[in-house]
């Protein structure tokens, strides 16, 4: 068994006439990542198993480049990261968080490709469901009990239709609790078929709003993001998200055309919490894991459920009842536990439609 991974990189060329070949910038930025967690350069020197002179040499050839320190130094703090410094880590912060869905894609399809020639009688889980922290947990776990998976991030209704073209066996997408729950599952209804589908529960997870640590502009509620001097970041038109936050600002008779940024978009919750945290945006709306992760504050707003919809013909079939075995797992559950928003309710459990929405959210009747 073989694990495959693209890794986003970018380097950086001077552009005057004496200019030497471009810099990669892959180790300056974990030593400066390094730098920033311990406030010693010897101490980001020795994770990467180099002297400080080594160390101290690279730093130097970046700042000279730049012609602007990466570094400062603070009483009692140690060696601290200077403004430059900063944006750079903010920028692979950014760079990785909007790359990573589309490399971790390809990587699983050349897996599979591969896959096929040297072991053509071992078909791969086929999951597709949108970028997240909790489906990127459960691929960590399938990875490590040697099952071959292929997985493909797409958008809730690209891969609850994809399901029903029959082009993957795990479909993900989110409905919320509560008075949208309806709209929602109309809006996947076209897909989802009661005779043919059954629900696999992930979690709940709470939705709302990702903004700076502090909340320096006291956003708290769907109407301050048309006040003057908020912008905001959207998510891609098609996601789950963006679905459930118009759904929202009608409610609250909030006009997308009166907020700043709400046509300025990325494609996941992880992008536009990097978006905030470089402070190129203020507000955005998401889910807590991701704002946790980049720094930011958050408000939250609405609380969903993460489901997997999968045809009942092959729900016993090995593979797919190995994904429910590592589901309901109690060191899966603690995964999910420590996963900042996101609670492991009835996690593994399967559902009819009906029993997950109701009888007349896809027009079933009761028997």
């Amino acid at each position: 068994m073989f694990k495959i991974a693209i890794q986003p990189g970018w380097q950086i060329q001077g552009t005057d006439a004496s200019a030497g070949p471009a810099f990669d910038t892959a180790l300056l930025l974990r030593l400066l990542a390094g730098i920033r967690a311990s406030g010693s350069i010897a101490a980001a020197g020795r994770l990467e198993g180099l002297s400080y002179r080594h160390v101290w040499g690279l730093l130097r050839s970046a700042e000279e480049l730049f012609g602007t320190p990466l570094l400062e130094k603070q009483p009692g703090r140690g060696t601290q990261l200077s403004h430059l410094g900063m944006v750079l880590l903010l920028a692979e912060d950014r760079i990785r968080a909007r790359l990573s869905p589309t490399l971790d894609s390809l990587a699983s399809e050349l897996e599979a490709e591969i896959r096929k020639a040297v072991a053509p009688d071992r078909a791969p889980l086929r999951l597709y469901a949108s970028h997240g922290f909790a489906v990127a947990a459960l691929v960590d776990w399938i990875n490590a009990a040697n099952m071959p998976v292929e997985l493909r991030y797409r958008n809730s209704t690209e891969a609850v239709a994809a399901l029903a073209r029959g082009e993957c066996d795990l479909a993900g997408f989110h409905v919320p609790l509560g008075e949208f729950q309806g709209e929602a599952v109309r809006q996947y209804s076209q897909w989802l078929d009661p005779s043919k589908h059954v629900l696999v529960q992930l979690a709940l997870r709470a939705q709302g709003l990702c903004v700076a640590s502090g909340n320096p502009k006291r956003i708290v509620e769907l109407a301050d993001l048309v006040r003057p001097g908020v912008r905001f970041v959207n998510r891609q038109a098609g996601s789950g998200t963006r679905m459930l936050l118009e759904l929202m600002l009608g409610r609250d008779r909030v006009l997308p055309q009166d907020i700043n940024g709400f046509d300025s978009t990325e494609f996941t919750h992880a992008a536009v919490a990097a978006y905030i945290a470089s402070d190129m945006a203020d507000v955005g709306f998401g889910i807590e894991t991701a704002a946790r992760r980049f720094g930011l504050d958050f408000v939250p707003l609405v609380t969903e459920r993460y489901f997997f919809a999968v045809e009942q013909g092959p729900l016993k079939a090995r593979r797919l009842d190995e994904v429910l075995t590592i589901l309901r797992s109690p060191g899966f559950v603690q995964r999910l536990e420590a996963l900042p928003g996101y609670e492991p309710v009835r996690t593994g459990e399967v559902l009819t439609l009906a029993q997950a929405f109701g009888p007349a959210a896809l027009g079933v009747q009761p028997s």
